[in-house]
């Protein structure tokens, strides 16, 4: 008998102990916060800058393209409406003199686009890696134990997204 009591007090003092662990772990909150990315890409002043900056280095060659554009639409115009009184040989040259010159805006057209989204991807690099610096400084100084970015669901109280900008804003 003393051998089952001693057992059962034995197994009675390990469940306490660990239900009081459990209650312990409950207890101890986990501190999560959420980062939108796209908001902090969208308002972060950085942000801002990069594209005013794209806008001035490629704005002119976007103008230079819709002026030749115009140019080329005016050229198409004045060459239907000239059709019926032209040569078919001075017809079928402005035809191939159009076809050449809006293969030529295509071309350019391309090129535009393609550096300018090389550009962006660049200058857009350089702000993710500002702004996860950013995110892991907040997470070392505030003790967080998770900071997720773009979850699909997330609450407002644990959205941090305003404090990423706001460190964003304030290095320069």
């Amino acid at each position: 008998m003393k051998s089952l009591s001693i057992k059962a007090v034995a197994l009675s003092a390990l469940l306490s102990v660990s239900a009081t662990a459990a209650v312990s772990a409950q207890a101890q909150e986990l501190k999560i916060g959420y980062v939108n990315s796209e908001r902090v890409l969208r308002e972060a002043n950085v942000a801002k800058a990069v594209g005013l900056k794209l806008e001035s280095e490629f704005g002119k060659r976007e103008k230079d393209l819709k002026d030749a554009e115009l140019k080329l639409r005016g050229a198409a115009e004045k060459l239907e409406k000239d059709a019926p009184t032209l040569s078919e040989a001075e017809r079928n040259r402005r035809q191939r003199d159009l076809v050449e010159s809006d293969r030529e805006l295509q071309r350019k057209r391309r090129e535009w686009q393609e550096d300018l989204t090389q550009r962006k991807q660049e200058e857009m690099s350089v702000i993710v890696d500002r702004a996860n610096r950013a995110i892991k400084q907040i997470f070392d100084t505030e003790k967080y134990d998770l900071i997720v970015q773009d979850a699909i669901f997330s609450s407002p109280r644990v959205d941090i997204t305003k404090k990423v900008i706001d460190s964003l804003n304030a290095q320069k």
